[in-house]
This record gives C-alpha cells, sequence and structure tokens, in this order.
C-alpha cells in the first residue's frame, strides 16, 4: 500500500517535469518579440519559464487523471 503511493509520487514527478519540458520546447517556436518590450529580456525569459510550467502542469494533471481513472475503470465491475 505504501509502496503504491511512492510509485505514484514518483510518476507524478516524472510526468510533470517530461510535460513542463515539453512545453518549453513547444513555446520556444512562438515569436514573441512583437509583444515584449526592447531591453527586458529576463521578464521575457519569467515569462517563458511560468508559462511552460502552467501548461505543462495542466497537461500533467490531465494525463494522471487520465491515468488514474483508467486504473479505476476495471472496479465498476465488482
Amino acid at each position: 500500500m505504501i509502496s503504491d503511493f511512492g510509485q505514484q509520487a514518483l510518476l507524478s514527478i516524472i510526468a510533470h517535469i517530461v510535460f513542463i519540458a515539453l512545453a518549453w520546447w513547444a513555446l520556444q517556436s512562438l515569436n514573441f518579440d512583437k509583444f515584449l518590450r526592447a531591453n527586458k529580456v529576463f521578464q521575457a525569459r519569467v515569462l517563458y519559464v511560468l508559462l511552460s510550467i502552467i501548461i505543462g502542469s495542466i497537461v500533467s494533471n490531465f494525463f494522471l487523471d487520465y491515468l488514474n481513472w483508467s486504473q479505476q475503470l476495471p472496479l465498476i465491475m465488482q
């Protein structure tokens, strides 16, 4: 029982990191230069990081919820 919680925690951490990195990679394809002010490089980088965390966390939570629901689905028959 306790090891299941550990495995689920490890899976959650890995999923969040992977999806945040994927969101970072995907955001690199956008051209935000038109929306950013000149000489605000640090703020732009912080914005990229925050957007990556937000998008990655949302997608990761969806993935983990879907996985959890699919594991609970066989319990309907009991």
